[in-house]
């Protein structure tokens, strides 16, 4: 996995209770009765020389199966994932309706030494959540995207 890069957008909206982010929850077998840490931002890995930023609109694409919203960004940096891959994020504010998104697929073998290959979605759902709600369904490795957007809501423009 070491080399291996990733790029995505977080969506957040502000609402009366405050800021919300979207979250996809990762699809497939492996991942369809797990909720603790088992949700994403919408991502995926991409190869240079393809621009990170050009990766995650792409990647928002392919996996919520609608195009990525325009406006202002914030970058969110990079973090290095426990298997060593590199994700790079920004979120953008944007009030998507978890209901439009049609996912994309992959194959798979499923069950492990079947024979059968099987076609998933890449994400089988996604949700608005606070951040709290987000903290413990993220990946713990994405959980700092949630603090650096804080960081960057707080901050006078």
């Amino acid at each position: 996995m070491a080399g291996k890069r990733s790029a995505g957008l977080l969506l957040y909206r502000h609402t009366a209770d405050g800021v919300e982010v979207l979250l996809a929850h990762m699809g497939g077998p492996l991942w369809e009765r797990r909720e603790a840490a088992a949700w994403s931002v919408p991502k995926g890995e991409y190869v240079p020389p393809e621009e990170a930023w050009d990766a995650a609109r792409r990647e928002f694409a392919e996996e919520l199966g609608m195009p990525p919203p325009d406006g202002p960004c914030l970058a969110l940096g990079e973090a290095r994932q426990p298997s060593g891959k590199v994700v790079t994020v920004w979120a953008v504010e944007s009030d998507l309706d978890p209901e439009r998104i049609v996912p994309g697929t992959f194959e798979m073998e499923w069950p492990r030494g079947s024979g059968y290959t099987g076609t998933f979605p890449e994400i089988d759902r996604v949700a608005w959540c606070t951040p709290q709600q987000a903290h413990e369904r993220l990946v713990a490795g994405q959980r700092v995207f949630l603090e650096r957007l804080a960081r960057a809501l707080a901050s006078p423009a």
